[in-house]
């Protein structure tokens, strides 16, 4: 029997997301070509793995018992220190950015920046600027 984990335990940091792809292949080129993540391995059947900062990027296949099709994900929001450099560098090598950069939100120490891309299966993803 398990007993309750201490009254102090609290996750706190994610290790790795999966995101769910229609084509690992094509995943893998656009994550690494494109948006330039740091390519690790790969793994059978279908898996790619990248490194984003601390936590690993897993690319698969949608599961064959009915899990998530592909790009019917969660938002994967990337933290960028200048969103119209990342803007501009990633619009050169073919991302297809759904808006431009704009203000969220003004907090009492910086603002909130963002601009919204879509991957080939069209999973969004957020590029966030705190800018001070």
């Amino acid at each position: 029997m398990n007993s309750p984990a201490p009254a102090t335990f609290g996750l706190s940091e994610i290790g790795q997301v999966a995101l769910t792809v229609s084509d690992v292949a094509a995943g893998t080129a656009y994550y690494r070509d494109v948006l330039g993540l740091k390519f690790l391995f790969q793994a059978p059947p279908a898996l790619a793995f990248f490194m984003a900062g601390s936590v690993r990027l897993m690319l698969t296949l949608p599961e064959k018992d009915g899990g998530t099709r592909a790009g019917a994900n969660s938002v994967l929001y990337f933290k960028v220190p200048d969103v119209n450099a990342a803007f501009a560098a990633l619009q050169a090598r073919g991302a297809n950015f759904v808006d431009t950069p704009h203000l969220v939100a003004r907090m009492p120490d910086h603002e909130l920046w963002m601009v919204f891309l879509r991957d080939p299966d069209q999973n969004l993803i957020g590029l966030m600027e705190e800018r001070r």
